[in-house]
């Protein structure tokens, strides 16, 4: 398998792995973490031998959200630039979601804000108890219009709001109430029971799985599009604020916001 920046790929037994790796950075989304993502998806697609896919994270957390870098750049793009950064955003979690292999998120530690959407576009997520959780963005001016458009059919408009409007931090036990973890594991357990997971997976006719997957899929696919579609300009529209730039000053800054409602 190929060899990538941000990520490792490797396949053993039918299983692939694709392991988040910048520790150091708490495997936050960056713009090159993305590429090398899809492209490793790309990469897990075409591959005979890869039937199953587990997603997880080097070190202590699963992904901690944007990385701070490509943070900072935000506020100073055009409307195209950021419906652009936008779409990216939505196509990974796209891409992840209608992923045509089944797929379990091994989540090890923190997954915050993107983290967590990774964590839960997979077929099935196993966390730690360890584990937070949370979609953090509007408190820094920001809104969780693409991740919202997948949260609402997974938990319901009540939940939905919960933890979108407070954000809040959770932990597993809680998304496992949700439904948003399936399981709740110990952390020398995570990977042997992904592994089992797999296994049992790939048991079954791989055209069967990949056909099941695409039927439930296309039960929301037509709203889901048009959802997604509209959050991509959402998304973009919010960094023109001046709260977004006050939320995203604050946080570098490491002080309370000072919201304007504009």
């Amino acid at each position: 398998m190929a060899e990538y920046n941000t990520i490792l790929l490797s396949e053993q037994d039918n299983i692939a792995t694709l392991t988040l790796n910048r520790p150091d950075k708490r495997n936050a989304v960056s713009f090159q973490l993305v590429a090398d993502v899809m492209a490793a998806l790309d990469e897990v697609e075409k591959s005979a031998d890869s039937q199953v896919l587990i997603i997880t994270g080097a070190g202590k957390a699963f992904c901690a959200g944007l990385d701070l870098e490509d943070l900072q750049k935000l506020t100073g793009k055009t409307h195209e630039q950021n419906v652009e950064d936008s779409r990216t955003m939505a196509n990974l979690f796209r891409r992840i979601y209608d992923f045509t292999k089944p797929t379990i998120a091994a989540v090890n530690g923190h997954a915050i804000a993107g983290g967590t959407g990774i964590a839960t576009m997979c077929d099935f997520t196993l966390a730690v108890p360890e584990a937070k959780f949370g979609y953090t963005e509007v408190k820094i001016g920001f809104v969780p219009a693409i991740v919202s458009s997948y949260l609402v059919f997974q938990v319901g408009h009540k939940v939905a709001r919960d933890l979108l409007m407070t954000a809040r931090l959770f932990d597993a036990a809680e998304a496992h109430r949700y439904g948003l973890v399936n399981e709740v594991v110990a952390p020398a357990e995570l990977m042997p029971r992904a592994i089992t997971l797999a296994n049992l997976l790939l048991e079954n006719s791989p055209s069967s799985v990949r056909a099941t997957k695409r039927l439930i899929n296309s039960f929301i696919k037509e709203q889901l599009d048009a959802q997604v579609a509209a959050a991509v300009e959402d998304n973009a529209r919010i960094r023109t604020t001046a709260d977004f730039r006050e939320g995203i000053a604050s946080f570098l800054e490491k002080r309370k916001p000072k919201w304007t409602g504009k």
